[in-house]
């Protein structure tokens, strides 16, 4: 329990927990933002209130997720100048434009068209509020780029040269467009985009599966395993593409992520480790489970590629290697399991579609279960693939550049432990009310008022079609 009284490794500690927290609710929030605006345009265009209350129902989810969002990003960037105060005035040149670019581009515009997202149904014309909700998912997905612009410098510092300690900027472009941005961004964007759509099929699921709305989500739920079918799948070869960058960009996380020791020969093939126990100590595995020669295919995509081994990156320099291990096969562990479902529910709708109906949809008990298991499976996908990528940059906070150790403050031990213990504290409390509201929005179920009329008929539109479960539910009310 050394590290108890270790102010670095607190920091450290501290801000993983701020982020793997915080990275459980904005992924939503950008992903829903363009379900919203897809559903949106659907029912301006149609009139159909069936993508109405659509939108009304899943923003109800996405106001959860954006609330948390920002509660629990503001001590992120405090973070910085508390914890981490050598590192931000060594790189605040960049880090602190590029997060002012966030703030300034990207989360005020988001925040700005939000109210009337929100509370403008009334109040607006259809037009006018489309319009808000576009610039919301459009501020949601500009503040994920800036977001990993920063992330990626750290991961592949370029644009700049280290003088006096002090990173001075030589190339504005080079910085911000870093070699990990198009694998970064693009892994990251795609995986708010999947876990959105998993959310969505799990929550259909659930309802299905209680046989509450059938008419309302069974349509939903066959639209988004649709989607997934493509998604899913196009997320893995996003990964790998990433995955094979780092042979070049970071080739000591890549040794660490699959527990590669010894550097094959040429002419010979690097083999890779399923499974392993990896000892960082006497630098090898205890045990392994590894199929010949198949490193070397899937990081070079040659079977004899040379595959740079942690025993060539000097001891000082080597991240740790049983978390990113794990934690990426984790991540591909849960990915697999969504592409699986995606197959095996599309297989199932085209082989009984005549049996798949709505009143019939809700028999298939194992497969709604699956979908509402996939839920958890994504966010440890989520969770385990931010650990990859983060405990994997380590030691270095601006990879090859500056050490974590050369940009944490110097904070006592114990100062830094109780403010450890109060965000532990502070997320629980935050966590669970967040889960009870999510969980009282499901409970209540979606809400079928009629959408607003008179701004239509003032602006001269026809007024909106009712689908034939909204029909149904007002005659019943009446």
């Amino acid at each position: 329990m050394d590290w108890l009284h270790d102010s670095e490794m607190l920091s450290r500690v501290q801000f993983g927990v701020n982020a793997v927290f915080h990275i459980l609710w904005p992924p939503l929030t950008i992903g829903l933002a363009l379900v919203l605006l897809g559903t949106e345009t659907a029912w301006v265009k149609t009139r159909n209130v069936f993508y109405y209350h659509h939108t009304r129902f899943w923003t109800k989810i996405f106001l959860i997720n954006f609330g948390v969002g920002v509660v629990t990003g503001i001590p992120m960037e405090f973070a910085f100048g508390t914890n981490w105060a050598p590192f931000s005035t060594s790189s605040g040149d960049f880090m602190g434009n590029i997060l002012g670019f966030e703030t300034a581009m990207a989360f005020m515009l988001e925040a700005g068209f939000l109210g009337i997202m929100l509370f403008g149904w009334r109040r607006v014309g259809p037009k006018t509020h489309l319009f808000a909700t576009s610039m919301v998912a459009f501020g949601s997905s500009l503040s994920a780029f800036w977001i990993m612009v920063a992330n990626s410098w750290m991961q592949t510092p370029a644009g700049v040269k280290l003088v006096n300690g002090k990173f001075v900027i030589t190339d504005w472009f080079a910085a911000v467009f870093n070699p990990d941005l198009p694998h970064g961004f693009g892994h990251m964007f795609m995986a708010c985009i999947e876990l959105s759509l998993v959310v969505m099929a799990g929550v259909s699921a659930y309802y299905l599966l209680a046989g509450r709305h059938k008419e309302f989500f069974q349509p939903a739920f066959k639209w988004v395993v649709l989607a997934l079918f493509f998604v899913a799948p196009l997320q893995i070869i996003i990964g790998d593409s990433a995955g094979g960058a780092l042979e070049q960009t970071q080739p000591a996380k890549l040794a660490a992520i699959e527990a590669h020791w010894k550097t094959n020969a040429a002419g010979t093939s690097a083999p890779w480790a399923l499974l392993a126990w990896p000892n960082r100590a006497q630098q090898k595995n205890d045990w392994e489970v590894s199929i010949p020669d198949a490193l070397s295919l899937v990081v070079t995509h040659t079977l004899h590629g040379k595959v740079i081994g942690l025993d060539d990156i000097p001891r000082a320099d080597q991240p740790p290697v049983m978390v990113p291990f794990y934690a990426f096969r984790v991540m591909v562990a849960a990915g697999v399991f969504v592409v699986l479902m995606a197959f095996w529910t599309l297989w199932r709708l085209w082989r009984k579609r005549e049996s798949m109906s709505a009143a019939r949809i809700g028999e298939n008990k194992w497969l709604l279960r699956g979908w509402m298991l996939a839920i958890p499976a994504i966010y440890t996908a989520l969770e385990a693939g931010w650990l990859t990528r983060e405990v994997g940059r380590q030691p270095w906070i601006a990879y090859g550049m500056m050490r974590t150790s050369q940009g944490v403050s110097k904070l006592p031990a114990d100062a830094v432990l109780w403010s450890l213990v109060m965000y532990l504290l502070f997320y629980g409390v935050i966590g669970f009310t967040a889960l009870k509201f999510m969980r009282r929005t499901l409970q209540h179920g979606p809400s079928f008022d009629p959408p607003p009329t008179l701004l239509s008929s003032v602006s001269g539109q026809q007024p909106p079609k009712r689908s034939a479960a909204d029909s149904a539910k007002l005659k019943r009310d009446h």
